[in-house]
């Protein structure tokens, strides 16, 4: 499965991409939601985790844009938000996510969520 991961803490997308390779996925990393974008367009990722806060263009934005533009294919979006961001996460859900994980987070978590999507692909 090809994940776009956009996350701006380089430590968190370090572990995210080293996690999710482990388990076999091909994976694109953006550091921020301008190059998210950019890079979604190049590679049409099978899923996308995107944080909320980015810089240039936040995780928001990213869920707007995949579900105002998809091609002929849904691809699922998991966001990534802080404690206390309830309504900006009943905000993404709005625009379209399909899951959602606070942080701090175990990457095992999610592991298993992005296993539950390479299944539903898989059909």
């Amino acid at each position: 499965m090809k994940i776009l991961i956009a996350e701006d803490d380089e430590l968190m997308l370090k572990t995210l991409e080293l996690r999710l390779k482990k388990d076999g996925h091909e994976i694109i990393s953006a550091s921020d939601g301008r190059d998210a974008l950019s890079k979604i367009e190049q590679h049409t990722p099978d899923l996308v985790i995107s944080d909320i806060m980015m810089p240039y263009v936040s995780g928001l934005e990213i869920v707007a844009y995949l579900t105002e533009n998809r091609q002929s294919k849904k691809i699922p979006i998991i966001v990534l938000s802080g404690m206390g961001q309830e309504d900006i996460v009943l905000e993404a859900f709005q625009l379209g996510a399909d899951d959602f994980i606070t942080k701090p987070f175990s990457p095992s978590e999610l592991s298993v969520r992005v296993k539950r999507f390479a299944a539903i692909n898989s059909r």
